[in-house]
């Protein structure tokens, strides 16, 4: 899919907001869309995104509801309002669950569907879910489930974005987590992407981790990722 670009998404993954704002001082103006996970949110509240808000960033809120409809709805409303972009709802909690997000978030935030974690292969999915499952298979009847219920896209890895960009096509976001450059360790997740590829399988946008987080010089790591991406791009 060359010719199309994503919007890289810089993890916040750290303990508290000192340690998430030097990180956002430290890559500038290179990076304005960034995510907060479960650790960061719940270390500091709706506070994190107000600030990050306030300098002019994008905020990818990663907390993954899960609840009953009218208890998601509410939190999605709220995330919202908190100014957050982006959010996520587990995509195994149903159709009715994904479009009371999407009704409470609203008009400017977007509701993403997770549908298989990077963390987990075949077998541990097949071992979770009690039955033998193509993971695969699994993010694809995900996939069709956020898409009737109005989501905005889907959380895949980029194993699978080419299967779901190519029968969703442009009703559905694709956004990657595992990104990874060239040698660096796949740590916990068991299915990663280089950001080339994630590019060409059509994602939307690629979030960046301990690439960018854990190397020595994260501005130069995340000038390493944006060149892959322009030249994939191209």
């Amino acid at each position: 899919m060359a010719g199309m670009s994503a919007v890289p998404i810089v993890a916040l993954d750290v303990p508290d907001q000192p340690g998430a704002i030097a990180l956002v001082d430290r890559l500038g103006d290179a990076c304005n869309f960034f995510k907060i996970g479960g650790e960061l949110f719940t270390a500091t509240g709706p506070v994190i995104v107000e600030t990050l808000r306030s300098r002019g960033k994008r905020v990818f809120l990663d907390l993954k509801f899960h609840d009953i409809p009218n208890t998601v709805r509410s939190a999605a409303r709220s995330a919202a309002g908190a100014g957050a972009t982006l959010i996520t709802v587990h995509g195994i909690g149903g159709r009715a669950m994904i479009a009371a997000a999407v009704e409470g978030a609203g008009q400017n935030c977007g509701v993403l569907a997770v549908t298989v974690l990077t963390s987990l292969d075949e077998s541990s999915l097949s071992q979770a879910l009690g039955k033998a499952v193509s993971v695969s298979d699994e993010v694809s009847r995900i996939a069709t489930i956020a898409r009737e219920a109005g989501a905005h896209g889907v959380v895949c890895s980029g194993q699978e974005a080419a299967r779901i960009a190519a029968e969703n096509g442009k009703n559905l976001a694709i956004l990657v987590p595992g990104v990874r450059l060239a040698g660096d360790s796949a740590h916990d997740q068991s299915r990663v992407v280089r950001p080339a590829d994630a590019v060409k399988a059509g994602a939307t946008y690629l979030v960046l981790g301990r690439t960018v987080t854990a190397a020595s010089d994260p501005a130069a790591a995340l000038a390493r990722v944006l060149d892959e991406i322009a030249l994939a791009a191209a």
